[in-house]
């Protein structure tokens, strides 16, 4: 395990095992909650931060990952614990009272309430609350994302031939940034050097504004650009995004980078970008398509989800 150094913060206690997922102050990957507002506007932090988790013994990577985020920020930070044979239970039709039901805190809970909040404390999240839902990904995440403003999940938190589906409509359903972590990811979240996938889409502006807090933190940010520009794009029918100006206006130097690419390669041809530049962090819309009444990813979104090996910030 890399050398790790523990936050001021963090009381003298803090295991090394537990430290393994505390920002290295030397890289300073995540902006200081000291930051000069100019360099840092304390407006794009994140004020509450949900954390899907899939194990308390130990404390599953999602957790880890939104204490980490939380202490950094100062964030309010609830961690929501969904029994794995519920998780594939879709949200489409469930009733809004219904699912306030199903929102009920447990009472046995075995204990997990108290260590999750001790757990976080000495971590340095000291605003942190644990719940328990008895229904699907989606609509957990729908309803908790409503006064959330990021989502942290691991992409293996469903299993079988439907996990991208159950993620898709969790993600497109929720309309918050969502951090995807990759499978068996236990690092400390770096966020040096982080790939912004552009295409000129409203997803993908939403993205770049969701990911603003990694963005500002990170040492080099590159902009893939595969835009297709069409005859339309000339009427000017509301005021274009350029989103390298936009991240100018926000502290963050950006290169770009131009790719052209047939839609079903893009997926393919993000991820070569990503290792070329040895990426820690890949930005990018979440684009679906509706199939009878749900909505599925689309393949680039699919592609990366299923192969990427660094963690994913994506928003529809």
């Amino acid at each position: 395990m890399p050398d790790c150094v523990v936050a001021p913060n963090l009381p003298p206690t803090t295991s090394m095992d537990t430290c393994k997922y505390v920002m290295h102050a030397d890289k300073q990957p995540l902006p200081s909650k000291d930051a000069h507002p100019t360099a840092q506007p304390r407006s794009a932090m994140p004020n509450d931060i949900l954390a899907m988790a899939t194990s308390s013994d130990p404390w599953s990577p999602a957790v880890e990952v939104g204490i980490a985020l939380a202490a950094r920020w100062g964030s309010h930070l609830t961690s929501c614990y969904i029994e794995p044979e519920l998780r594939l239970v879709g949200g489409a039709d469930l009733e809004p009272s219904v699912l306030g039901l199903l929102l009920q805190p447990r009472t046995d809970d075995g204990g997990e309430r108290s260590a999750f909040e001790s757990h976080a404390h000495r971590l340095g999240a000291h605003e942190a609350s644990w719940t328990v839902t008895h229904g699907g990904l989606a609509p957990t995440l729908r309803e908790l994302g409503a006064w959330h403003d990021l989502a942290v999940l691991e992409r293996d938190m469903v299993e079988g031939v439907h996990v991208f589906d159950v993620l898709g409509e969790a993600m497109l359903g929720s309309h918050i940034p969502c951090l995807v972590l990759p499978p068996q990811w236990h690092r400390e979240l770096a966020v040096d050097r982080v790939m912004v996938c552009w295409n000129g889409s409203i997803e993908a502006a939403r993205a770049i504004h969701g990911a603003l807090p990694f963005l500002q933190a990170a040492r080099e940010v590159v902009l893939i650009d595969g835009e297709q520009h069409t005859l339309d794009d000339a009427e000017d029918r509301v005021p274009r995004f350029d989103p390298l100006n936009y991240l100018k206006r926000h502290h963050v130097v950006a290169s770009s980078r131009q790719i052209k690419v047939a839609a079903h390669l893009a997926g393919e041809a993000l991820l070569q970008e990503a290792r070329r530049m040895h990426a820690d962090l890949l930005v990018m819309g979440a684009y679906g398509h509706s199939r009878l009444r749900e909505r599925v990813l689309g393949g680039a979104t699919r592609h990366l989800l299923a192969h990427a090996l660094m963690p994913v910030l994506m928003q529809h």
